[in-house]
């Protein structure tokens, strides 16, 4: 009885984590574009519109608050083992798109690239992959399906990040357990970091010198691995296709900047309107400055030489 009550709790606490708010009309990026363009192995970073992506992206200070992986079609797994796999576990046509996730609520998870349509995401390709260890990164990716996603991992990594809370950044955290064996729980980010680094492909490593001109790569904690690190990562190429492209417009000043289109409360706090975007690109704005450059002709260049007495000592 109690356990019921208690997993009736967390559900409604899972499913309340997990509403979205409405997609934009038009989405950042190009959907189709990444669809045509993405390869296998590539990660898809998503910025989400959930309450609990919200947290994450407060938490990372980061707009990116999932990753996905993905797996190409079932055609473009070699292993007949791992392809009889992943149609067990998705029942998909044969051209359909898929990545392997993990999502609050159902663990890790097969789901068509497609369910991204409507959103913000950007592909980080890792460089140089060779095609088998690509697919070594599948087959772990696969292993994993079916596990459960670790929501105390979420909680750990904020006391990780915001160090002035109460309880001690590492008394009791699961972020630094270390386990024998494959985890029980995971998160997206985590659970993509375990399989490139079960080819050995750096994402954030730590480099130290040894001795003269020998170098050793650390491996960063797959679990402190957010979905900003492969934003960051200067292994992964990042790859954008704007939903609109302004190359390939002859001039970028041709795009729809002027309209009737009415910007609503929340959308006014952070746009401009059109009557606000012709007085930033109006003339006016530099005659403007040249008028109070012409009130004090010599401006001082270092804020210090405007008061000799805060001009820095140097050491004798």
């Amino acid at each position: 009885m109690g356990f019921a009550l208690l997993e009736k709790f967390t559900n409604n606490i899972v499913n309340w984590l997990n509403i979205e708010t409405p997609p934009p009309q038009f989405p950042l990026s190009d959907f189709e574009r990444i669809r045509y363009e993405i390869k296998s192995c590539d990660v898809l970073l998503v910025e989400g519109r959930s309450r609990v992506s919200n947290v994450i992206k407060i938490i990372t200070n980061s707009p990116w608050s999932h990753t996905a992986l993905y797996i190409g079609r079932l055609h473009d797994i070699e292993d007949p083992a791992i392809r009889a796999t992943v149609a067990g576990y998705f029942d998909a046509e044969p051209d359909t798109q898929l990545v392997i996730e993990s999502y609050l609520g159902q663990g890790t998870i097969i789901q068509p690239l497609s369910f991204y349509k409507n959103d913000h995401v950007r592909i980080c390709r890792p460089k140089g992959l060779c095609y088998k260890d690509a697919q070594e990164v599948i087959r772990y990716a696969v292993s994993r399906v079916g596990t459960d996603y670790d929501v105390r991992q979420i909680f750990d990594l904020a006391r990780l990040l915001f160090p002035w809370m109460v309880l001690p950044r590492k008394w009791r955290s699961s972020l630094f357990t270390r386990n024998v064996g494959l985890p029980t729980r995971t998160v997206c980010s985590s659970m993509i970091a375990e399989a490139f680094a079960f080819i050995q492909f750096p994402i954030l490593p730590l480099i130290k010198k040894i001795s003269g001109t020998e170098l050793q790569l650390f491996r960063r904690n797959p679990k402190l691995c957010t979905p900003s690190d492969f934003d960051y990562s200067p292994y992964f190429e990042i790859i954008k296709y704007p939903f609109i492209d302004f190359s390939e417009h002859s001039n970028y000043r041709l795009l729809p900047w002027k309209g009737n289109g009415v910007l609503v409360d929340q959308e006014a706090d952070m746009y401009l309107h059109s009557h606000e975007q012709d007085h930033l690109s109006s003339p006016d704005i530099i005659n403007q400055g040249n008028e109070k450059l012409g009130a004090n002709p010599n401006p001082p260049l270092n804020p210090n030489k405007s008061n000799p007495d805060k001009t820095p000592k140097t050491l004798q």
